[in-house]
């Protein structure tokens, strides 16, 4: 395997930061590693390995020299789109409950739908959308994002299953996406009541602890019992499973459905989490998936579409603070590629990894 070609922590990350901050020469050292030994096309491409990493990073430029490896890259995505795609049909068709890696962002048919969005190829992406329809049809008694798997790769699977809430690995990623390619024009049959079925899923488990809104991170078979989640208060407020981006996928829905009531929800929902030192306090890494940038970034986002004020400087303030570990990697997600990326001046679409944009 070529670690190169890894959006998460490898050169393609960097080479997105060195594209979208206007460094060409760096851009073209990391992109030479990333595709050292070509593109990956084999089962675990997605947006965040192989050709549609790739395809993501070299979007970010119209350089002349690089159109065959751009070509390339998309091919090599509208392939491994195509033969993922086949293979959820088939799961939904035999009445299977899905692994969480099926339909995610960092290495599902969310994350390839994000691909294909920045190549702007909406039919392919379209497909991608009614599977996204169809995986939110109940499974019984049971959401269809419900999955067999649990949510930690070294552990074994709660009984029964879960239910992921997070943008990384859960149902708010799909939820951004419908909500993006609404806004954007792009849509198929059943579009809005799949989104519908996932709002009404993230109100069912909202949660209030004093003035705070917070959702779980993941819920059981017992939680579904018991009415209530085992997690009995706000976490991390991180990116990848935290309130930021739960709250910041139900402000693109309201935007998308035209819903105030919901956009407002959201980024109050957002503010009581930004303003409370219980939650923040948890933020020791200045990484995008865990730590101060990717809550920073989400920041940003929010309140660039809010309704309501967002008090961003307090977390500028807070991701300036954190101080740099002695061993911090120079990756995407969890390095100094994806914390510069976060407070790069320029508006770019770099977060659109991140479902944020």
């Amino acid at each position: 395997m070529n670690d190169g070609q890894s959006l998460a922590d490898g050169a393609a990350g960097i080479a997105l930061l060195h594209l979208e901050t206007g460094n060409w020469p760096a851009a073209c050292a990391a992109l030479r590693r990333a595709t050292t030994g070509g593109m990956s096309i084999a089962n675990g491409a997605s947006l965040f390995y192989g050709a549609p990493a790739l395809a993501f990073v070299l979007a970010a430029t119209d350089y002349p020299g690089l159109a065959h490896a751009r070509a390339t890259a998309a091919h090599g995505t509208a392939t491994v789109t195509r033969r993922r795609l086949d293979a959820a049909h088939r799961r939904i068709d035999q009445h299977q409950q899905p692994h969480y890696a099926e339909y995610d962002l960092i290495r599902g048919l969310t994350g390839l739908g994000v691909t294909l969005r920045r190549l702007r190829d909406h039919d392919l992406l379209r497909q991608v959308l009614d599977y996204l329809v169809r995986l939110t049809e109940p499974l019984g008694t049971l959401p269809g994002w419900w999955c067999w798997n649990g949510p930690e790769r070294t552990q074994p699977p709660p009984a029964g299953g879960h239910a992921n809430l997070g943008m990384a690995h859960g149902i708010t990623g799909p939820l951004a996406l419908l909500s993006l390619t609404l806004l954007d024009g792009v849509t198929v049959q059943g579009h809005i009541p799949a989104m519908t079925r996932i709002c009404r899923w993230l109100d069912t488990w909202q949660q209030h602890t004093n003035s705070i809104t917070w959702w779980p991170q993941t819920l059981t078979r017992a939680d579904l019992r018991h009415g209530t989640p085992a997690q009995q208060a706000p976490l991390r407020p991180s990116w990848c499973y935290g309130t930021p981006s739960i709250t910041r996928a139900q402000q693109l829905a309201g935007r998308a459905m035209r819903d105030t009531a919901r956009q407002h929800l959201a980024e109050t929902a957002f503010t009581s989490c930004l303003t409370d030192p219980t939650q923040t306090r948890l933020l020791i890494d200045r990484g995008l998936c865990h730590g101060t940038a990717g809550l920073l970034a989400t920041a940003r986002r929010v309140a660039a579409d809010s309704l309501t004020y967002i008090p961003l400087a307090s977390m500028e303030d807070l991701h300036r603070q954190t101080t740099p570990t002695i061993d911090e990697p120079a990756g995407l997600l969890d390095g100094t590629a994806g914390s510069a990326l976060a407070t790069a001046t320029a508006t770019t679409s770099w977060d659109a990894c991140l479902l944020l944009a």
